[in-house]
């Protein structure tokens, strides 16, 4: 059992973890996540990842290919502190199972290609990825559109 699966399984006894929370984003940035009583997390699902279906991920697979891996990064878990009950949060990487490779419109594996190349080209070798939520306050707003005009 590999140092990574036996720590975070420690810490869901140790810690009385009911719920595990696999997070993910999808192409849009949207946190999605399923969430499982803690009692069925084990070695393998910590180290194998956990099966899923990519064609509900809108963008990602079709319905006839639509297999996906849910690995979970034993370096990012994290314990919710607004949770009612105990629950960690396992963040996962996505996993094509054909190839065993991250998946290419997984969010999370187009930043480490990113990172990699960052680091392959020497230009650097940090990168920060973040969100940028942004929005506009106006004092006014004025629009139009006529048949053969448009303004904003």
């Amino acid at each position: 059992m590999g140092k990574k699966a036996v720590a975070v399984l420690e810490q869901i006894k140790d810690k009385g973890i009911e719920w595990v929370d696999l997070r993910f984003t999808d192409p849009k940035g949207k946190w999605q996540h399923l969430t499982m009583v803690a009692g069925v997390v084990d070695e393998d699902m910590l180290t194998d990842g956990f099966m899923f279906d990519g064609s509900s991920i809108e963008g990602w697979k079709a319905i006839n290919e639509s297999d996906m891996i849910l690995m979970p990064d034993l370096d990012a878990t994290y314990f919710d502190p607004f949770s009612a009950t105990p629950m960690m949060i396992l963040i996962c990487n996505i996993v094509e199972p054909s190839t065993g490779q991250l998946y290419s419109r997984d969010p999370r594996s187009t930043a480490k290609r990113g990172e990699a190349y960052l680091k392959s080209t020497g230009i650097g070798d940090t990168i920060y990825i973040g969100p940028e939520a942004e929005f506009f306050v106006f004092d006014d707003v004025r629009f139009g559109t006529g048949y053969n005009e448009g303004f904003y």
